[in-house]
């Protein structure tokens, strides 16, 4: 073989292994399954701090007559805002106060109220710091001159007491936040003494409701989901214990995207091992 020819042929499967080995990285990265390892604002973590504190609330109400006059809430200045819109002859109105300060939202929490002002609208999803402004202080949301919902904000969270009201102004319904976690939620400690958490259940009216939180006792997240209306929908996620050096998927459950669907049954849609390998995922999804 001469040498000009063998140059050639090395450089054609040298060139080959390059292009397949292109091929499978750039396959990896377009597959999410290729990898258990996820990047995420839970992960590693500690658990969330939920003392449902009824002092502190008092010492609140008493600064509250203090500041509402300078905008201030929760010793963050605010600025005021509304929405108006009309729709079959009704007029829609939302007063509310929104804080440009720098907060990121809870992760833990589910619905992030934020001030869109592009489009004028509260959203609960998508929120950016470039893109709108948590919701922060008292909220008002009235059909015609009619009070229907008032309640309070916390960094775009519910927080304290909401009220919602019939066309009447008669009060239909109360309840109760803190920092977004409604105060029927169920918590369970691994130990009482340091705030330890092993499992939040999200509580609301009786049913669950909300973003579902499973705790190794080393308070590393190890099982993510969510309830409606006392069900579990949606994909819920298992982790292995990594003693929080990264956060490696164990299992997924795919469950009901709508509550009460009586015809889906759950199955396992993908496992990985403690490396983040992937050791099995359910085809044909579609």
């Amino acid at each position: 073989m001469s040498k000009p020819f063998s140059l050639v042929l090395l450089l054609f499967l040298f060139g080959s292994k390059v292009s397949l080995a292109q091929k499978t990285d750039d396959s990896k990265k377009s597959d999410p399954d290729s990898s258990g390892v996820v990047a995420s604002a839970l992960l590693p973590s500690v658990a969330p701090l939920l003392l449902f504190d009824e002092e502190k609330e008092k010492e609140a109400k008493k600064e509250k007559k203090k500041k509402a006059r300078k905008n201030i809430w929760f010793d963050v200045k605010t600025q005021r805002g509304f929405i108006r819109k009309e729709l079959r002859g009704q007029y829609y109105f939302e007063y509310f106060n929104y804080t440009d300060a720098e907060r990121n939202p809870d992760p833990y929490i589910r619905d992030v109220y934020w001030y869109d002002p592009k489009e004028k609208a509260i959203k609960t999803e998508g929120y950016s710091k470039t893109q709108g402004y948590l919701l922060h202080g008292p909220y008002e949301r009235l059909v015609n001159d009619v009070v229907v919902e008032s309640g309070m904000f916390y960094y775009g969270m519910k927080h304290k007491t909401w009220m919602l009201f019939d066309s009447k102004n008669v009060l239909q319904d109360k309840s109760h936040f803190s920092e977004g976690w409604p105060k029927e939620s169920r918590i369970s400690y691994y130990n009482r003494a340091s705030n330890s958490i092993e499992e939040i259940i999200p509580v609301q009216y009786g049913l669950e409701e909300g973003n579902y939180f499973h705790f190794h006792e080393n308070q590393q997240i190890a099982v993510t989901g969510e309830y409606k209306y006392g069900e579990k929908v949606g994909l819920w996620t298992e982790y292995w214990d990594t003693q929080n050096t990264k956060a490696i998927r164990k299992r997924e459950i795919q469950y009901q995207e709508e509550p009460y669907t009586k015809s889906f049954r759950p199955y396992i849609r993908a496992e990985w091992d403690k490396d983040g390998n992937l050791l099995y995922r359910k085809e044909n999804l579609n």
